[in-house]
């Protein structure tokens, strides 16, 4: 891994950012499942930042959010808000991505991004706090 755990905290931190830009721009085109994929991994991304300052990283979703969980809500980092959030982002994504039928409202999309906002506040808290950003 090139650099410190620092620098990819907070350049997982501005993917994260990425991503909830890219949720608003598709959004704003009335592509809503696509809002709903983008805003989890916004805060996906923004969970990993997090993480990667315990050196630990996973290559799947499932152990990402349960490190946080374990290591990060349940101690007091974040708000129990925080975990869920992350669950209800997961569970709206796979609908958008893998139900056949499933048809995202924008009012789904709009609170989903208002969350992931949300979410990235905390974590942009987190992060000033540790002089990472």
């Amino acid at each position: 891994m090139a650099g410190s755990i620092t620098e990819l905290s907070k350049y997982r931190y501005e993917r994260a950012l990425e991503d909830l830009k890219n949720a608003k721009e598709v959004f704003d085109s009335g592509s809503y499942k696509l809002a709903l994929n983008r805003s989890y991994y916004a805060i996906f991304h923004a969970m990993r930042a997090v993480n990667v300052l315990d050196e630990f990283d996973s290559s799947k979703h499932s152990g990402v959010i349960a490190h946080f969980n374990q290591y990060h809500v349940k101690t007091g980092d974040f708000e129990k808000i925080a975990s869920k959030i992350i669950q209800n982002a997961m569970e709206m994504r796979e609908h958008a991505d893998y139900e056949d039928f499933f048809v995202a409202s924008k009012k789904d999309a709009e609170e989903q991004i208002s969350k992931a906002e949300q979410f990235l506040g905390y974590v942009k808290l987190f992060l000033s706090d540790r002089e990472i950003i």
